[in-house]
C-alpha cells in the first residue's frame, strides 16, 4: 500500500520572512504567519482540496507555530472525517543557535551562502547535513506507515524550505551539487510526488526553480572503465 501522492507544503509568509531582525528577537518556533501568509494557507488548502477531491488525507506537521498556523488554515477546506495529523519534530526548521543580533546574523547567513547550505554550521545549531539526517531518519517512519492497510490516500508534509529541499535530494539521491542548485520553493508551494503504477516509482510533478550558479564546486566520481 502506498499513498497516490505525497505533497510537501512550504508554511505561508511569517514575520521572519518580511524582517530578518525577527531571528535575532524572537525565539524561531514562536514566528507566526503575517495576514498575507494566513491567506496563502488558506489558498494552499483549496489548491490541495481541488488536486485532492474527496480522499483522505494524513498530514505531518513542524512543531513551529507557522506551520502549525499553515496547517489549521489548511485544514478549514476539508471535513474533518476527511484526514488526520500529527505533529512531527523531524520535519522543523534549520536550528540556527542561540538568538544573536540581526548584524551576526547576516554574516553567519553570508558565510553560509559563500561556504554551502549543505555543510555550513551555524554556531550553535545545526548544518544542512544534520536537518538530511533527521529527514532520512523521517522516511523510515513514513514507509513504515505507507505499509499499512488504512493508510489514507494522500500523505501532507507541512514544513519549511530547507526540509522540502533535503526531502527531494533524499528521496531522489540527488547529489549535493544537484541540491545547492535548487531554489526555495515560494510561501505556500504545494509541491507534489505522485506515484506512477507503471514503474512503481514516485514522479515529481512541480520540479523547483535552480539557481542559475551553485557556490558548490563540482568534483564528479572518477571510476576506472572496465
Amino acid at each position: 500500500m502506498k499513498p497516490h501522492r505525497i505533497i510537501l507544503i512550504r508554511h505561508g509568509e511569517c514575520y521572519a520572512n518580511t524582517d530578518e531582525s525577527q531571528f535575532a528577537t524572537e525565539p524561531d518556533y514562536t514566528i507566526e504567519l503575517t495576514p498575507k501568509g494566513i491567506e496563502q494557507a488558506r489558498e494552499a488548502g483549496i489548491a490541495l482540496k481541488k488536486l485532492v477531491g474527496n480522499e483522505t488525507l494524513y498530514f505531518y506537521v513542524s512543531p513551529f507555530w507557522r506551520t502549525r498556523s499553515t496547517f489549521e488554515n489548511i485544514a478549514q477546506s476539508f471535513s474533518r472525517k476527511q484526514f488526520g495529523y500529527n505533529e512531527e519534530p523531524r520535519l522543523r526548521e534549520q536550528e540556527w543557535g542561540y538568538l544573536r543580533t540581526y548584524t551576526e546574523l547576516k554574516q553567519l547567513k553570508e558565510e553560509r551562502k559563500k561556504y554551502g547550505i549543505f555543510y555550513y554550521r551555524f554556531p550553535g545549531g545545526e548544518a544542512g547535513t544534520d536537518v538530511y539526517d533527521r529527514i532520512n531518519d523521517l522516511l523510515g517512519s513514513l514507509h513504515r506507515d505507507f505499509c499499512r492497510e488504512d493508510f489514507p490516500q494522500n500523505c501532507v508534509l507541512v514544513t519549511h524550505s530547507l526540509a522540502i529541499r533535503l526531502f527531494i535530494m533524499r528521496w531522489f539521491h540527488l547529489t549535493v551539487e544537484e541540491f545547492e542548485e535548487m531554489q526555495s520553493p515560494e510561501n505556500g508551494t504545494l509541491v507534489i510526488l505522485e506515484y506512477d503504477a507503471f514503474t512503481h516509482k514516485y514522479q515529481l510533478k512541480t520540479p523547483l526553480k535552480k539557481n542559475k550558479a551553485s557556490v558548490i564546486r563540482r568534483r564528479p566520481i572518477r571510476l576506472a572503465e572496465e
